[in-house]
């Protein structure tokens, strides 16, 4: 049985969730035990890493109903953040040397169909049920391969990173979110009638009992024993900075341009 480091952070902001999975991916060595973070969003938006908002989103409503965002180090398109669980996996590559990519994200998101199933629901990627593979830079309006399905909707998202020796996987599980609040942000088809939230589905837990099934689910999946971690003060640093210099720098979450360099 291996043993994973687990690191909860508990409830943060769009840029604050995306300094840490970059902080996380970047000070990993190869030989560190593997990672799962779980973590929850106040509500906002964030961007895939080459996302273009202006052309899909109002962003003078977003202004000046102050509406947060971040732009993610990771692909994918634009999503809404309610009352998400998010997930972080961060491994060394080694531990997936026999996976395509496409073949890795089934691999790591079966502990999401188990946690599911334990809700009892059916879920199932949307390769197997032969839908129309079509990406969107509006991720509720498109459908990847390894996306989540359950009563024909989409679940979440779940999106890589890879560096030379370490790979970041993270994602959503949608516990609820306001359509209302989130659709007229939207200059395009939003994907949100195609998505479906555990609240819609009739899944009446709360959040910190999802977090504990999520976790039970993980272990049961991979095998895994999981050490009770946080951040450590190297690690904290590295968020901090890249916080201040990346993810509250509008150049990055609007245009997608670093100013400061990663790892």
């Amino acid at each position: 049985m291996q043993i994973w480091n687990i690191i909860d952070t508990g409830i943060g902001s769009a840029d604050w969730n995306m300094a840490v999975d970059e902080a996380l991916l970047y000070t990993f060595s190869e030989d560190d035990r593997p990672i799962l973070r779980v973590y929850g969003w106040h509500k906002s938006l964030s961007f895939g890493r080459y996302s273009k908002p202006h052309e899909n989103l109002d962003m003078n409503r977003l202004s000046v109903q102050k509406i947060p965002y971040a732009r993610r180090p990771t692909g994918g398109g634009i999503l809404i953040h309610d009352g998400d669980i998010s997930y972080s996996i961060i491994i060394p590559r080694k531990m997936l040397k026999n996976y395509g990519i496409k073949e890795s994200y089934h691999y790591l998101c079966q502990f999401l169909i188990k946690f599911y199933e334990k809700l009892e629901l059916k879920a199932e990627f949307a390769s197997d049920l032969n839908l129309n593979i079509q990406s969107s830079d509006i991720c509720l309006a498109g459908h990847e391969a390894y996306d989540i399905i359950i009563n024909g909707k989409k679940m979440g998202g779940n999106a890589q990173r890879y560096t030379k020796y370490t790979l970041l996987q993270h994602g959503t599980i949608p516990i609820h979110f306001d359509k209302k609040y989130f659709e007229p942000l939207f200059l395009k088809d939003s994907g949100l009638q195609y998505a479906a939230s555990l609240r819609e589905l009739g899944v009446t837990a709360q959040y910190k009992d999802s977090i504990h099934l999520l976790i039970e689910s993980f272990s049961e999946t991979f095998h895994a024993r999981l050490s009770v971690s946080q951040l450590n003060p190297f690690q904290q640093e590295y968020a901090q900075n890249l916080l201040n210099n990346k993810y509250k720098q509008e150049n990055w979450n609007i245009n997608g341009k670093e100013t400061v360099e990663s790892k």
